[in-house]
């Protein structure tokens, strides 16, 4: 099965992914139900995820390709408080 080779978890990801979001595909384990997919942190090499290829289809937990961070809501530069 070809997969996309980068993946961006989503918030619901972001404690069980160490806080990073940007993978790379590292290869495939296992057959049916028990494939799993090995994903690498861009960011940090050795933060290595398996993840059930069942979780890594969930578009509420990762998003295939490198997503953009959506901007963050506060004041903007310049604005006193």
């Amino acid at each position: 099965m070809k997969l996309p080779a980068a993946w961006t978890a989503q918030p619901a990801w972001a404690e069980r992914s160490g806080g990073y979001r940007h993978f790379a595909v590292l290869g495939q384990r296992g057959r049916g139900r028990e494939r799993t997919v090995e994903l690498q942190a861009v960011l940090e090499p050795q933060v290595r995820l398996l993840v059930p290829l069942g979780e890594l289809r969930d578009r509420d937990a990762w998003q295939p390709g490198w997503q953009q961070l959506p901007q963050q809501e506060g004041p903007s530069e310049g604005t006193a408080l």
